[in-house]
């Protein structure tokens, strides 16, 4: 039950902006601020996964609920969990049970995303009965959509973390080389210190604004404090549409600094390829409705693959958002999966302006962007298609290109398929 009026409301939600998600404590502010608007004795925050749920944010200090314990879940759980949206529960519902939160009676559940991708979800329990309401629901809606620009921004902020420890554990090896070249060596350091000072500085500064810029327009899309009339509801898309594309340029530049620093891991799961192939496109829909160009996607059959679900995501956007990028309006772009003798493939398909095949061999390379009037028309970092590249290569895989001038390109990856590992 909220604590305030609408008005209040209205006056805390823009302070979750001011929230800088680098520990638990900040954490704790979050759901500090959420008390204000809500009266909970307990609240947790979980990422989603294709296996379960791992905690990652919590308002509890149960020894049960430790910070990234998995909960195993059930398919259909998983299932109603991306694709539903927010709703209240009791002690009887099987999601409860499956957290194991034991002690209340009343819940209120909202997904975390960005555009219509789930990567997790928030639980606020009450004691008592019957707590919440629909009007609770829908406020807690306005608050996870600032929340999940919050928690993506965390997680690329991890990035530098690690990337100044992959440098650090690099640079102290104890090899004679070092040495011989302990003048250069520390040349590299401080034009390494320097670009990670300058990608940081840059990136806070682009990205906090940036999250600013897209949680209120989510928010107003949702027409959860007015409709907006037509006119208005065409401003909030491009909004959208540009912020989309300026994250995804913030995000190419953090990503190219991981794969320098050798930090990438793979993660592996086991899900079915449909799914990432339905996010990516959900994701990019907007971008496509833009220029009107059609998204097919071509799948004859489902079928499962044991990858890193995130980069494997990442690989499918990179691909498919180049060739809205540089296709014409009214055009079309095919997405294709396909499996075959433990190879599984996926192939993207424009009728683009295409690439002449003497840069075939160039086109990967870091920074790299075609010279052409159309090409200028576009913005871009020319690391896109370098970082993926590095993620179908880490996979054990490789990507190839079949284009050529006014006739469109094919981008296509192979991928070994592995077995999940038996216990």
């Amino acid at each position: 039950m909220m604590k305030l009026s609408s008005e209040e409301v209205l006056r805390v939600i823009p302070s979750f902006f001011e929230t800088n998600l680098n520990s638990d404590v900040s954490a704790t502010t979050v759901f500090e601020r959420l008390n204000k608007i809500f009266d909970f004795e307990q609240a947790y925050i979980y990422y989603l996964n294709p296996a379960g749920a791992q905690l990652k944010f919590s308002a509890n200090n149960d020894n049960e609920f430790i910070i990234d314990k998995i909960f195993e879940l059930t398919p259909k759980v998983i299932e109603k969990m991306y694709n539903d949206e927010g709703y209240l529960l009791d002690n009887n519902s099987e999601i409860i049970k499956s957290l194991k939160i034991l002690d209340c009676k009343s819940f209120m559940l909202q997904k975390l995303g960005i555009g219509s991708t789930v990567f997790g979800f928030i639980i606020l329990a009450k004691k008592e009965n019957k707590f919440y309401n629909e009007i609770d629901l829908n406020v807690l809606k306005s608050c996870t959509l600032i929340m999940s620009y919050l928690i993506k921004d965390l997680e690329l902020s991890n990035v530098f973390k690690i990337q100044l420890k992959a440098l650090k554990d690099g640079i102290v090896e104890k090899n004679e080389a070092l040495k011989v070249i302990k003048e250069q060596n520390e040349k590299i350091l401080e034009a390494d210190k320097a670009k990670n000072e300058f990608l940081a500085n840059v990136s806070h500064e682009l990205r906090t604004p940036l999250n600013a810029i897209l949680g209120f327009s989510e928010i107003l899309s949702t027409n959860l404090y007015g409709v907006l009339n037509p006119k208005q509801a065409e401003y909030i898309q491009d909004i959208r549409v540009s912020g989309i594309h300026l994250l995804s340029m913030i995000n190419e530049i953090l990503d190219i600094s991981k794969i320098e620093a050798k930090a990438v891991k793979l993660v592996r799961s086991t899900f079915n390829i449909s799914r990432a192939l339905d996010e990516v496109v959900n994701i990019l829909e907007p971008l496509a409705i833009k220029k009107e160009i059609k998204l097919n996607k071509i799948l004859k059959e489902d079928f499962e693959v044991y990858a890193d679900y995130q980069k494997i995501q990442q690989i499918l956007y990179n691909l498919v958002n180049n060739a809205i990028k540089f296709s014409p309006e009214n055009g079309q772009v095919d997405i294709e999966g396909t499996i075959e003798d433990k190879i599984f493939s996926i192939k993207v398909h424009d009728n683009g302006i295409g690439i002449d095949k003497k840069y075939h061999g160039k086109i990967f390379a870091k920074f790299v962007q075609l010279d052409s009037a159309y090409t200028k028309k576009e913005s871009s970092t020319g690391l896109g298609l370098t970082i993926t590249k590095e993620l179908v290569e880490l996979h054990g895989g490789k990507i190839s290109l079949k284009s050529e001038v006014n006739n469109g390109s094919t981008f296509i990856i192979d991928i070994p398929l592995i077995q999940e590992p038996q216990e």
